[in-house]
């Protein structure tokens, strides 16, 4: 019955990965498409922003679901203290890249209020964006 739980646990782990990686590709094509066919259409209005916006937020979602695979396949599966470190080093990357990519996306830090909020315009660029 051991093996068959860690047999299970092993494939669980795959699918978990696949899952974030078909995220990553399946929102960089999307992402990309969307911005060549707003580009031949003459729309170039934020486009590139947009752009930048949709491709960090396939990237965010897609290590969500690496780092949830990371995480049972330590946890469940191969619970060493090396494995558990290489965990940390892992969350720590993609914590600190989750949070550039937010700055990113967002055009502020996440500790301040939207422009909305503020009554800005609602203008989600970077004050320093240009297309």
């Amino acid at each position: 019955m051991d093996d068959a739980l860690s047999e299970a646990m092993h494939w669980t782990t795959r699918g978990i990965e696949i899952v974030g990686i078909l995220a990553i590709v399946i929102g960089t094509i999307i992402a990309t498409a969307t911005f060549l066919r707003r580009k031949l259409r003459g729309d170039s209005a934020g486009t590139f922003h947009t752009f930048r916006a949709s491709l960090g937020r396939s990237i965010l979602l897609g290590l969500e679901f690496l780092v949830a695979a990371d995480i049972i396949n330590t946890v469940a599966i191969e619970p060493t203290l090396q494995s558990v470190a290489v965990l940390g080093g892992i969350v720590l990357i993609r914590t600190f890249l989750s949070f550039a990519l937010e700055v990113e996306i967002e055009g502020r830090w996440p500790w301040q209020k939207s422009r909305t909020a503020n009554g800005g315009s609602g203008d989600r660029r970077h004050p320093d964006h240009r297309d």
